[in-house]
């Protein structure tokens, strides 16, 4: 069946899988203690859970696509050799048994480029704050978001009765899986934002949308899942903090359920290998069912203009 299957859905199973045994290689990380921060820069923070589950992601699915065109955070794929039970060779077999949606059926691997953030939420990781942490697979067909894969390494961690862990997935004319969706709560404006990379110009834009409450997390995986589940009804990020790593897989799970995601302008991200990494125009994704387009008018204009 794998390799019957069109590329998408064979690369979206393999994905499902490595990212999961990165979930694991980080939580072994935090298990032992030693996390080995390296400081990138400003409220920017790196650590060996972030290298070694990048390693583990690119090797598994440059082991199956070999001329895969992969972009990650920590960057380019190392030639460094990697434990050989880093290397995951198999693939999720629900996903295989998809139907593929006929516009990727012709897909090459020359049309793909895969967007990888290893740990999302690297601050929050280094905090504790566990349960914000996410890793994240985007897949982009001729520059658009369309299908990701979310894990999420502490799902459930503090419960006796279930292994840590869930992994998300979506496909934009599919569907999505491994969780329940759950509609965003009407006739009233909950809005996720960043928890540690807030300024003045962010705050306008939160201010300006006369919200009833606002929940500050960290993580682009991590907010979005505040959307999926039910538990906001928009993200809104005014600053050019986000990387295209951060928002490929997590637009593309959105999407695939029915919400979007754009910049503060209402601009769809291009996710094609020549693009600059930086998500200048700040992030808006908005739940399943709420009106992107009323939201996004709400922002001044003079936010606006300044996130170009």
């Amino acid at each position: 069946m794998a390799q019957s299957a069109p590329l998408v859905l064979r690369l979206i199973a393999s994905s499902v899988t490595a990212a999961a045994r990165a979930g694991k290689i980080i939580r072994d990380v935090m298990s032992r203690g030693e996390l080995g921060i390296i400081e990138k820069g400003k409220n920017d923070l790196q650590t060996e859970a972030d290298r070694s589950a990048q390693r583990c992601i690119m090797a598994s699915l440059l082991n199956q696509f070999p001329t895969l065109n992969i972009i990650g955070e920590e960057g380019p794929p190392s030639n460094c050799e990697v434990p050989s039970d880093w290397v995951v060779t198999d693939a999720d077999t629900s996903v295989l048994g998809m139907e593929c949606p006929n516009e990727y059926l012709q897909v090459s691997d020359e049309d793909i480029v895969v967007w990888v953030d290893p740990l999302d939420g690297t601050s929050e990781y280094t905090q504790g704050l566990l349960e914000h942490v996410t890793v994240l697979i985007g897949i982009s067909v001729k520059g658009k978001a369309v299908g990701g894969i979310i894990h999420q390494p502490y799902f459930n961690y503090k419960s006796n009765d279930a292994l840590p862990g869930r992994t998300m997935w979506g496909l934009v004319g599919l569907g999505v899986g491994g969780f329940t969706p759950v509609d965003p709560p009407k006739n009233q404006l909950i809005v996720t934002t960043t928890r540690s990379h807030s300024d003045g110009l962010v705050q306008k834009a939160l201010d300006a949308l006369s919200t009833n409450e606002i929940i500050k997390v960290g993580g682009a995986g991590y907010k979005v899942l505040l959307l999926m589940e039910g538990k906001a009804n928009a993200y809104v990020f005014a600053s050019r903090g986000c990387k295209k790593w951060d928002t490929c897989a997590p637009e593309a799970i959105l999407t695939a359920l029915g919400g979007q995601l754009t910049d503060i302008r209402g601009e769809k991200y291009s996710y094609d290998k020549d693009v600059t990494f930086p998500n200048v125009g700040g992030v808006f994704a908005t739940a399943k069912g709420e009106d992107h387009k009323f939201l996004i008018n709400k922002i001044p204009s003079d936010i606006r203009d300044v996130l170009i």
